[in-house]
This record gives C-alpha cells, structure tokens and sequence, in this order.
C-alpha cells in the first residue's frame, strides 16, 4: 500500500470513529498508525483537527487533508532529510490576526503558520488549514496545500508570497 492509500483510509476509519461520537482521539491510533504519523510528518492532533473540521464543517475535504500532508512529507524528506525539529510555535509566538503584510490582514499569521506546518513545529492547539486560514485563501484564490508550496519555494523571502498573493486575489486587500 502507498503513504497516501494509507493516509487516507486512516482519515476515513477517524472520521467513522469521530461521527459516532468518540473526539478521544488518542485512542483513534495504533501503535502502527502513530509510527506511520510520524514518517509523513503528521502529528495525531493535526490529523484528528482535520477530522473534527470536516465533519463538522464539512471543510476541509479529505483530498485537502491528504494534499496538505504530502506538501509536509516532502519537505521532511526533501529539506529536513528525515529529521524532524524540535522546536515547537505557540500561539504567542504568531503575529495576531490584524497584522499586515502588504496592507494586507492575515497575512503575516498565516506565513508564520505555514513556515512552521513545514517544518513540523506548530503547537498541538494551532492548525494550519483552520477556519480562518481556509477563509483568508479561499479569498485569495488559493489552495492550501499550494500556499504551503509557495511559502516552501520562497523561503525567507516574504515579498514573493506578497507578489503570489496580490497576483491570485480575487478581492482587493483590505
């Protein structure tokens, strides 16, 4: 079986155990599916936040769930050769929701979210791919798992996910 068969038929055994009302995701993974967690780079929480969302907001899909983890599992192979960090991003270390970049709102907490998506560092309480953050790219007309490829190719480089941004925008910047 492939990674992504096996992503997605243990997405779809939590979402079966999340609709019948069990949200202890710990108990949700063997000791295999943890194993293969941590070889794609996906913490247990990440994978039971895309869970909840789904379910409950019917956002996101399952394809968005398994396009996002395999942007974070090339990356751990490709640039962190396997290892992963130990570092971890709190909530205070985001910039708040009313930052901007570019006039634009959002901006600046969302780069931050992906850098650490990438890297494998964000907090158990903080999700890349929220309500707010598929709210923000849905706006700008952009896929998650591509804003994570963009924020990868341009590195420390925040202009080119400014120019990335104005040039896809569907709305004005506020």
């Amino acid at each position: 079986m492939t990674w992504n068969e096996q992503f997605t038929l243990l997405f779809n055994r939590c979402v079966e155990l999340y609709q019948a009302g069990n949200s202890d995701f710990e108990g949700y993974y063997s000791a295999e599916d943890l194993k293969f967690l941590k070889g794609i780079g996906c913490k247990p929480r990440e994978l039971f936040d895309f869970i909840e969302d789904h379910v409950d907001e019917n956002a996101p899909a399952p394809t968005t769930a398994l396009l996002i983890a395999a942007v974070r599992r090339d990356y751990l192979q490709v640039v962190q050769n396997g290892e992963p960090s130990d570092k971890e991003i709190t909530r205070e270390d985001l910039p708040t929701f009313g930052d901007t970049l570019g006039d634009i709102a959002y901006l600046p907490r969302i780069i931050t979210k992906a850098r650490a998506k990438l890297r494998g560092e964000l907090d158990p309480d903080i999700m890349y791919c929220c309500g707010g953050d598929r709210a923000f790219l849905r706006e700008k007309g952009i896929h998650p798992a591509d804003f994570l490829r963009h924020v990868w190719a341009a590195g420390d480089k925040d202009k080119k996910i400014l120019e990335l941004i104005t040039s896809t925008s569907t709305t004005p910047p506020q």
